[in-house]
């Protein structure tokens, strides 16, 4: 191993072993971009003209069929909430973002596009920003904000050992906010029409399992079995899903968890003979999906008016998986970046760490896909291109529905 090597690996341990940097303020205090000291971005001040009626041609001509799209989740759609956050979990250094369009980090997990990044062109859409680092105005938030963070869970405490993290909760109070300035602005009529035909892409729960249950916090495997933690995820889940349709959303894609135990990391720590995955991580996540399809079920009947689609990305990612040379791929078990069998030991940290071409690869990282994976995901959202993993429909026929 190289002197240069050797000084990449001592750094990595130092990052990752090291007491946490900050105390993690964000259990008591919501995260907002336009308050603060902390958070060096303009406030949001109101308009002084007068607000457009919901009756205003000028108004109509800006909401498309889909005029927005707006994201929640975790680092599998966090496109730079986490620059702005006293984390651990970040991106905004290469060699993430090496073969994004502009070939710099965003803060985005990946080698280059995540899975909304596509679903916006489908759409018709721009990029949507994140919700820290947009420009502080209402009006650019009209087609789309998002509040993805790393590390956050639908549990508020889920991935605290790498800081700083919106939780899923948060983030929805972080809409609901962005809901009532437009309201300021344009509105209620013409707020409640631009939500109800917008998108919406909820993508969060897997750190609830990384960072929480199978490292066992607070003892909670011992207080739950997989299938009541289960069941209480998807119950906290359903009551977040009923108050964004509280606040007139209706159009919702509720992604599913992936296999995380055939990620690199999971591989590395149960010392992975020929690259098979960790079935007994696998059971849980794959009922953690059927019990959340089962939830979205439930609430299409329940909520009159609201068009919810499951997409389970477990399916999708096993059939990458089992038939990776059809897709493409030719390296299933090894991430681009890390360090350690598998590149599984240590994350990516360093673009001396990562291989020199990531698309024959599926995993980029220790838990992260190739932008290649992400868009036969994107595509198989939009319209089954591959497989039919969503439920009742796909997002391209639920739009025209």
């Amino acid at each position: 191993m190289s002197i240069k090597l050797l000084a990449l690996v001592f750094s990595a341990l130092i990052i990752f072993t090291r007491p946490k940097l900050i105390v993690d303020t964000h259990l008591s205090t919501r995260i907002s971009p336009f308050p603060s000291q902390s958070y060096p971005i303009p406030p949001f001040i109101p308009p002084s003209s007068p607000p457009l009626t919901s009756r205003s041609p000028a108004v109509d001509s800006l909401f498309p069929r889909v005029p927005a799209l707006f994201v929640f989740g975790d680092s599998s759609v966090d496109c730079g909430t986490n620059n702005f956050l006293g984390t651990l979990a970040r991106a905004d250094r290469l060699p993430y973002g090496r073969d994004f369009d502009t070939h710099q980090p965003t803060g985005r997990f990946c080698n280059g596009r995540i899975p909304v990044d596509f679903l916006a062109n489908r759409l018709g859409l721009p990029f949507v920003p994140s919700y820290l680092g947009q420009s502080g105005t209402i009006e650019a938030m009209f087609q789309g904000v998002n509040y993805a963070s790393a590390g956050a869970g639908i549990i508020l405490s889920s991935g605290s050992e790498l800081g700083q993290r919106v939780s899923f909760a948060m983030q929805i109070e972080q809409f609901v906010d962005t809901f009532q300035q437009m309201i300021l602005r344009i509105g209620e009529e013409a707020s409640d029409r631009l939500v109800s035909n917008s998108v919406f892409y909820i993508s969060i729960g897997v750190n609830d399992y990384i960072h929480f249950y199978i490292r066992n916090i607070s003892n909670v495997q011992n207080l739950y079995t997989p299938w009541n933690f289960n069941q209480f995820l998807a119950s906290n889940m359903r009551q977040e899903l009923k108050t964004l349709y509280n606040v007139k959303v209706r159009r919702m894609v509720v992604m599913g968890l992936p296999p995380i135990g055939c990620a690199p990391y999971y591989l590395w720590k149960y010392r992975s003979q020929n690259g098979e995955c960790a079935e007994e991580i696998n059971s849980m996540i794959m009922e953690s999906n059927f019990v959340m399809r089962y939830t979205v079920d439930q609430l299409n009947r329940e909520l009159h008016g609201a068009s919810i689609i499951y997409c389970d990305v477990f399916q999708s990612a096993m059939d990458i998986l089992k038939n990776h040379q059809h897709y493409g791929f030719n390296v299933t078990t090894e991430a681009c970046c890390g360090l350690g069998r598998y590149k599984g030991w240590l994350p990516c940290v360093s673009p001396e760490m990562a291989c020199s071409d990531a698309t024959g690869h599926l995993w980029w990282d220790q838990f992260h896909p190739t932008d290649a994976v992400n868009a036969i995901l994107a595509d198989n959202v939009w319209n089954g291109r591959h497989v039919d993993m969503c439920y009742p429909t796909n997002l391209e026929t639920m739009l025209h529905s």
